[in-house]
């Protein structure tokens, strides 16, 4: 018998992450690569891992996930998107808990656009009087 997967997409800024949750020992693989290798930095994997964290499933999914778009921190937020919805999938009982901490939420916000006549969306040219 196959295992059974889970699958959610996840976004946050220009970033895209598709999550496939299967059941397993805990190991996340990111675009072909571990975890560490991928995100070096240790509060990006924080914020990844803290769907599995808040829901006490850390060491009971394996994720492999490809992600799209963006930087780093848009890419680690994305992919926090996507375990939780998958993780949804999995159990629905675990809404309360996720939602609670804002992770179903996908983030609005992006960024503002440049303006003609400035030098950036708010910031201006310097201004001479004479």
């Amino acid at each position: 018998m196959p295992s059974i997967e889970y699958q959610a997409t996840g976004r946050r800024k220009r970033a895209i992450a598709q999550v496939v949750l299967s059941k397993g020992e805990g190991k996340i693989i990111v675009n072909g690569k571990d975890l560490e290798s991928y995100f070096p930095r240790e509060t990006l994997r924080m914020i990844i891992k803290q769907p599995l964290q808040v829901t006490g499933m850390i060491d009971k999914f394996d994720i492999k996930a490809k992600v799209i778009g963006g930087g780093i921190s848009g890419q680690a937020g994305a992919l926090r998107h996507g375990i939780s919805r998958a993780l949804l999938k999995f159990d629905n009982d675990l809404r309360p808990k996720l939602k609670k901490e804002g992770f179903l939420t996908r983030d609005p916000r992006e960024v503002e656009r440049k303006k003609y006549g400035q030098k950036g969306a708010r910031k201006r040219f310097q201004f001479s009087k004479r």
